[in-house]
């Protein structure tokens, strides 16, 4: 009985009743894919990205990303509120303070000169008239030249911010400042200061401002 061979012959029936049962296997398999798949839509969003109650003329989404990583803790979460722009405002000193009264701060300045170079500043506190200098460590400098460098606080002294009618400076020592505006936010300047041990921030010590806005982070 060695030499026979059993064939077996699959019905028609039985080889359509295999073929959907495979079809239904791959149906139930494709829907738990795309069940399985997550929604792009329904990602969370980056915390570290505030939102901006408006688009900003001077920064970019970039920009503001990585200048959100050197922000202390308690400013990250906040929406960013758009407090002063010379598109809008119009180029004064005084319509900034007028435009920053009963705000506590903290405030990015973020400027645009006419080489089209960008920088800032990151104030602890809302810019305002006052007879000395003030604010905290958490204040620094930045500069896009054209990547990010910012400039914090060294310890050395604590000439933070000083407003005057006619001139608003942050960072000092020896008679320089790290960013100055006159009283027209037209013309401004940056030199090395001990307060923040930076470089200039513009492609020259005085420039002329294209575009300066001011955003609240609280």
């Amino acid at each position: 009985m060695r030499g026979l061979r059993w064939r077996y012959t699959r019905l028609p029936t039985q080889v359509e009743d295999s073929l959907s049962g495979e079809e239904g296997n791959e149906e139930e398999e494709e829907e738990e894919e795309e069940e399985a798949a997550p929604d792009p839509a329904a990602a969370p969003e980056d915390p570290m990205v505030p939102q901006l109650t408006e688009a900003s003329q001077v920064l970019s989404a970039s920009d503001i990303r990585q200048l959100s990583f050197h922000f202390p803790p308690r400013v990250t979460g906040h929406p960013w509120s758009l407090v002063f722009c010379t598109s809008r405002d119009g180029f004064s000193l005084q319509s900034l303070y007028r435009q920053m009264e009963g705000c506590s701060g903290p405030v990015l300045l973020a400027l645009r000169d006419q080489d089209g170079q960008i920088f800032g500043a990151f104030s602890s506190s809302a810019i305002q008239l006052s007879k000395g200098f003030y604010g905290t460590g958490e204040t620094f400098l930045f500069s896009f030249s054209p990547q990010l460098k910012v400039f914090k606080w060294t310890g050395s002294n604590s000439f933070f911010v000083k407003g005057d009618l006619d001139l608003l400076m942050m960072g000092s020592g020896s008679g320089r400042f790290g960013l100055w505006l006159d009283g027209d936010l037209f013309h401004g300047g940056s030199s090395p200061c001990a307060t923040f041990n930076n470089e200039v921030l513009a492609r020259r010590e005085q420039f002329c401002v294209q575009e300066l806005e001011a955003w609240l982070l609280s």
